[in-house]
């Protein structure tokens, strides 16, 4: 038992150690894990054998993650990208694999052996990519969701290539892998026929589907009747993993069913507790299976094939690299979504490891060159968190620099009840208020820092011009219930209330005005609610300075609540005073004369009309002290 206690400890410490330090000098989580495994590993030696044991079981942070991703969508989002999942993807697979093959036979291959090389290399890390995109606030972005895009694809495919490979199978390398073989799994399609297999994973699926859609909710009600915690996280834990296993036994994937699982329950009334309890165990599950990667670097066949595996490496990064930037074009993605996508998927994935030692017990790959094989595989995924890198310090400050209106804008792939135009200073707290509240929101705006901001903390934000009508029916206007206004440019805000009151009249329209004249165009335009952006901060302000000047702090509160009240009652009257003045406010004599005899009513409404508090009703406070006479 102590043994399992050491070892829980070494793979902890060394992730306590080495994160935060990968994370204050810029390089990633992922980087700090894969160090952290090199250094308990290889240099260290404190860890061994089990390595792999533990790899296979820290796997299952893939799942849990692909399981929370599928949550953050809907069948109507995964239906909206099904262009770029099956065009996009089917091409990077089918481009990669022939690539892959033509180099392994022109290296001296057999074409059956090559053809499974192409294969696993034609896969990328789905743990190192989404988890990195995550961390950057960069799934929402055009390149990263081409990249998702491609990725579930892939996983996909893994089903496709696992029943492939042994059809690949050389006679001459029959036993080979005995040695490297490790016990067969569980299955319950074993020995069936190929049509009976079928409906069994046509059954499978829809269990999942059919079960989250209408026993999930059941399940969850259930337990939270428990009023305990724990096994609400119990019950969370417990259907990702059965539905993991399920796909087990009837060899799919156990990714790709948890983020069908995820997809059902997207709109589900338990979906954010259930992300709360899941996520704690995604993340140390799959900083484990980084650190594990980098702990199973043989490095004795590394020192004797450090120039092949440096070789192929490169080779593996440049001519995915060519391949999916020429995907990225072809499809659309360009500027520095597409360096995004191109330097996120260029290298090698985590199921390289479970096709190479599945080719090697099908005798379809040599033992030995499989060795160097899974050493080129751990050097393309030890090397991408420094092409995110690359990306954050050459690619990003690149077309930062240029005019962001010439930047395409971003692919609206999500819609929501509400969309905020604007999230700048005043429109992020909005969003925030929004988000901290559970509410759906769709933000659009064309300052790309800003948008980089609200992805970080996981709000919907796409770059784009609020403003042009096309990218507002993109983004889901038709269908929305609250529009928030808060761009920066006065003339745009009023022509986009204009535009929508006139096309969405069922739309409500909250807007954000610079001042009063902006706040009577806004009205005038059709915005059924207006706040000028410094009212009331400055009315707050205004309160604590008669605080400040020795007024009681209920007294002061009574105040600024009536200065309110009495603005708000005169509105109207000053708005339909506006709307008959042709110059405007500041050269009007007319409304100025107005102005100032509501100022006249508002003094002495403050004088007469707010009642002192009662004696009795007045908590405990001391006045300001009074500054020396010399400071005033």
């Amino acid at each position: 038992m102590t043994d399992y206690f050491i070892q829980a400890f070494i793979y902890l410490i060394a992730a306590v150690v080495a994160v935060p330090l990968a994370k204050r000098f810029g390089l990633g989580s992922v980087l700090g894990y894969l160090v952290a495994g090199v250094v308990i590993g290889p240099m260290l030696g404190l860890v061994g054998q089990e390595t792999t044991t533990i790899q296979h079981f820290a796997e299952f942070g893939v799942v849990m993650m692909l399981f929370l991703v599928g949550m953050e969508l809907d069948p109507r989002s995964l239906w909206a990208m099904r262009v770029r999942l099956i065009g996009m993807g089917g091409l990077q697979v089918l481009i990669t694999a022939a690539a892959g093959t033509a180099i392994a036979w022109w290296l001296g291959l057999v074409w059956q052996a090559s053809l499974a090389i192409g294969l696993i290399f034609a896969l990328s890390s789905t743990a190192i990519v989404l988890q990195t995109l995550n961390e950057k606030g960069l799934t929402k972005t055009d390149g990263g969701r081409s990249a998702f895009s491609v990725l579930l694809f892939q996983d996909i495919a893994v089903i496709l290539m696992l029943a492939f490979i042994p059809l690949l199978a050389l006679p001459e390398l029959a036993g080979e892998g005995g040695n490297y073989a490790e016990h067969g799994s569980l299955s319950l399609v074993e020995g069936m026929s190929a049509w009976l297999h079928g409906l069994v994973v046509i059954g499978a699926i829809g269990f999942v589907i059919v079960g989250g859609y209408y026993l999930g909710p059941l399940l969850f009600r259930y337990v939270v009747s428990s009023g305990l915690r724990e096994v609400f996280t119990a019950a969370a834990l417990m259907l990702v993993i059965g539905i993991a296993a399920l796909m087990g036994l009837v060899n799919l994937s156990p990714a790709l069913g948890a983020f069908l699982a995820g997809v059902v329950l997207a709109n589900s009334e338990f979906k954010h507790e259930i992300e709360a309890n899941i996520e704690p165990f995604k993340g140390l599950l799959l900083g484990l299976f980084f650190i594990t990667v980098g702990a199973g670097i043989d490095f004795q066949v590394l020192a004797s094939q450090w120039a092949t595996v440096l070789a192929l490496g490169v080779v593996v990064i440049a001519v995915k690299g060519v391949l999916l930037f020429g995907l990225a074009t072809l499809f659309g993605v360009r500027s520095s979504n597409g360096w995004l996508f191109t330097l996120s998927l260029a290298q090698a994935g985590e199921f390289g490891f479970v096709l190479l030692t599945y080719s090697v017990q099908s005798n379809v790959i040599p033992f030995n060159v499989s060795q160097v094989l899974s050493l080129v595989v751990a050097f393309s995924m030890f090397v991408t968190p420094l092409l995110f890198i690359a990306y954050d310090r050459l690619v990003l400050p690149r077309y930062q620099t240029t005019n962001n209106n010439k930047r395409d804008a971003d692919t609206i792939e999500e819609q929501a009840p509400v969309i905020v135009a604007g999230v700048g200073r005043f429109g992020q707290v909005v969003c925030r208020l929004l988000r901290a509240n559970n509410i759906p929101i769709v933000a659009l705006d064309l300052e790309i820092k800003q948008i980089e901001l609200l992805r970080y903390i996981r709000i919907k934000s796409y770059f784009g011009d609020a403003s042009r009508s096309d990218h507002l029916e993109t983004a889901g206007i038709a269908h929305a219930r609250v529009l928030v206004v808060a761009i920066d440019d006065r003339e745009r805000a009023v022509d986009m209330v204009k535009h929508v009151k006139h096309y969405y009249p069922n739309v409500w329209v909250l807007a954000r005005a610079f001042d009063r004249g902006h706040c009577y165009q806004l009205r005038e335009a059709g915005a059924d609610d207006v706040t000028r952006e410094v009212y009331h901060s400055a009315l707050e302000l205004g309160g604590h300075t008669l605080t400040a000047m020795g007024v009681h702090p209920m007294r002061a509160k009574q105040m600024t609540d009536a200065f309110e009240q009495h603005e708000n009652a005169h509105e109207d009257v000053l708005f339909e005073a506006w709307k008959e003045i042709e110059e405007g406010i500041s050269f009007s004599p007319r409304y100025g004369e107005l102005f100032m005899k509501l100022e006249e009513a508002l003094s002495t409404s403050m004088q007469h009309g707010v009642e002192k508090p009662n004696q009795e009703d007045e908590p405990t406070w001391t006045p300001p002290e009074q500054a020396p006479e010399g400071n005033r």
